[in-house]
């Protein structure tokens, strides 16, 4: 699993794969990896909201399990 991430930001989840799917990524592969997680990492507040909105990127909620149960 590759991961984008800034510290007390955000992070994104970019790749993931089976170990017995394939060994590694490809140099060039990581290059893409990182440019494009650092796109992510950088857009703006409004631009991340309606990239979720529009379907392109899946929010996930960061609540623990703590909180999570004086939820219910």
């Amino acid at each position: 699993m590759i991961v984008a991430y800034k510290e007390w930001d955000r992070a994104v989840f970019l790749y993931g794969f089976a170990k017995n799917e394939r060994e590694n990524i490809e140099p060039a592969e990581l290059e893409d990896l990182r440019a494009m997680g650092w796109r992510w990492l950088h857009l703006p507040a409004d631009r991340l909201a309606g990239e979720i909105a529009a379907g392109r990127l899946q929010e996930v909620d960061d609540v623990d399990d703590e909180e999570r149960g004086r939820e219910a």
